[in-house]
């Protein structure tokens, strides 16, 4: 099993929805391909809604999950999280937040950077999630 501590570093903010320091020790590190509002199929889902996208990227979380259960792993071994959000205005992070936060209910949270951005790489998505994992 790895080993995951969630520090809390002397003089930053304790915010419960991300960790600012996640250290790892572990056999194996997976890096997850950013997660878009895609289906199985590759159907866009939620198409121009933040919150469906958000949810659906919670099927991106979803999808996430999907990949770290093919690695073997699951939420709980994400150590880090990169959030794009095209055209990203502040009002829309509690949006985010709630959405993404259920997958980590009851544990640590990972560390996590959002980063608004012009676009992605197809137009009608409007969010995408990588991950970091680290597990056995």
């Amino acid at each position: 099993m790895p080993k995951l501590d969630h520090l809390r570093p002397s003089g930053l903010h304790h915010n419960p929805a991300y960790s600012h320091v996640v250290t790892a020790t572990g056999a194996r590190t997976i890096y997850i391909s950013g997660q878009v509002s895609t289906d199985e199929e590759g159907r866009i889902v939620g198409e121009g809604d933040i919150a469906a996208q958000t949810t659906q990227v919670m099927q991106v979380m979803q999808n996430l999950g999907l990949a770290l259960k093919a690695a073997g792993a699951s939420y709980s071994n994400i150590v880090k999280i990169t959030t794009f959000v095209v055209n990203y205005k502040p009002e829309l992070r509690p949006i985010i937040g709630k959405a993404r936060s259920a997958f980590f209910e009851g544990m640590e949270p990972p560390a996590s950077t959002l980063v608004g951005v012009s676009a992605l790489a197809a137009p009608e998505w409007l969010i995408e999630i990588e991950a970091v994992a680290v597990a056995d």
